[in-house]
């Protein structure tokens, strides 16, 4: 069945509030059922979970539930999710806990296309072990991480590989499977951010490649909430807990503070959103989730092609990154004119647009030459005539 954009922008009430949204980085609009399940959680699961009350109960299922619902996403075991309330949190517990099981043991290999919320934890993993950094450096022209790299990258010890499954800036996708491979040969821990790609791609956590899996709810319309996915769960069992709970077991021994209830209520419901964005999706939860994610996909790819050319043709445009392996996200200068003037020009036409994102991907491509860039992104709500007002009113600029 074709995407039914009509249908998916009346799941989302906020439209209304009369602007266009090409910010998906800073956070997904919210779906009416997700901000239902929160407001309705915080009455439901304000208890901690607890065998023997009601309430403690309900909260205890409601995490087991948001475990599910993200193994489902990722084509992952819910015995192997734990839950946070940041990518950052979740990395930084998991440095800690390698440290502390003495399993850092090399150098960590970090990359220019990752957020800081999956750098700055294995800098600080790097400079408390005494180990080295390494860094996958990018491709300026295309945008892309060059897998060749990684040979020399990983020879030696190396405790940690990471790196970004797709860019937030730039959207270009990254090529795993090589970086996967020679991770495995080198006994190292590798680590994918799938965040970005989460709303566009299929995830599977397994043919990835991935030992460890992070992603953040806000990125597909969730609340703030991220998980952190193990492909073994029995990899937990060798790590040192980090729980202020002595008892914690499973999953729980990697969560340093307990999610909300009500936030992950909301996680759940954020997921089943996903999952439904195809009425016509049948079965158990992954499948559809896998045909739901593939349509918004083709949409999507389509309409960030038409993006792209359409931006291309704006001789005082210049999009960043040649690669044309991306998910629908990008950055792009104005010539003559600052990223802020851009961004104010933009507001002033109802179209919300990001600037100012810390990118190590950004500084080394030079946009701070050229009056830094305008980051945008697309929804499962985003249309041409949105499309259409943003070109028209950056031509405006010439």
């Amino acid at each position: 069945m074709a995407f039914d954009v009509a249908y998916v922008r009346g799941l989302f009430p906020s439209l209304g509030d009369g602007w266009i949204h090409f910010d998906p980085q800073a956070g997904m609009m919210i779906p009416n059922s997700v901000s239902t399940a929160v407001s309705t959680g915080f009455r439901q699961f304000a208890a901690p979970p607890d065998p023997l009350y009601p309430s403690g109960r309900a909260t205890a299922d409601v995490t087991d539930r948001a475990r599910r619902a993200i193994a489902d996403l990722v084509g992952g075991d819910p015995a192997g999710v734990v839950l946070g309330n940041s990518r950052f949190s979740l990395l930084s517990a998991l440095g800690e806990s390698l440290l502390a099981s003495r399993k850092a043991v090399g150098d960590v290999v970090v990359s220019r296309t990752d957020d800081e919320e999956n750098i700055v934890p294995w800098l600080r993993l790097a400079k408390r072990s005494g180990w080295n950094v390494r860094w996958g450096e990018i491709a300026v022209e295309t945008g892309e991480l060059p897998s060749w790299q990684y040979e020399r990258l990983l020879s030696g010890p190396v405790s940690v590989v990471t790196v970004a499954m797709a860019s937030s800036v730039t959207g270009v996708v990254t090529d795993l499977a090589p970086i996967a491979d020679g991770a495995g040969h080198a006994r190292a821990l590798f680590v994918v951010d799938a965040t970005s790609a989460a709303p566009f791609r299929t995830l599977d956590i397994r043919k990835l490649g991935a030992d460890v899996m992070v992603v953040s709810a806000q990125r597909w319309g969730g609340p703030p909430v991220a998980a952190m996915v193990f492909a073994d769960p029995g990899r937990i069992a060798s790590l040192e807990s980090v729980s202020l709970d002595p008892r914690a077991t499973g999953p729980s021994r990697l969560e340093p503070e307990r999610v909300s209830g009500a936030l992950l209520a909301g996680t759940v419901a954020s997921v089943e959103y996903l999952a439904n964005l195809d009425e016509d999706a049948i079965g158990k939860r992954r499948h559809r989730l896998t045909a739901a994610i593939s349509g918004q996909g083709e949409y999507l790819d389509r309409l960030m092609t038409y993006l792209r050319s359409t931006l291309e043709n704006l001789n005082q445009v210049h999009v960043i990154g040649e690669s044309a392996n991306r998910v629908p996200l990008l950055s792009f200068t104005v010539a003559g004119i600052s990223a802020d003037k851009v961004v104010r020009r933009l507001a002033d036409n109802g179209i919300r647009a990001l600037t100012g994102i810390p990118s190590r991907a950004l500084d080394v491509m030079g946009v701070n030459d050229f009056g830094g860039a305008i980051t945008i992104g697309l929804g499962p709500y985003s249309t041409p005539v949105e499309v259409d007002h943003l070109v028209r009113t950056l031509a405006s600029l010439g």
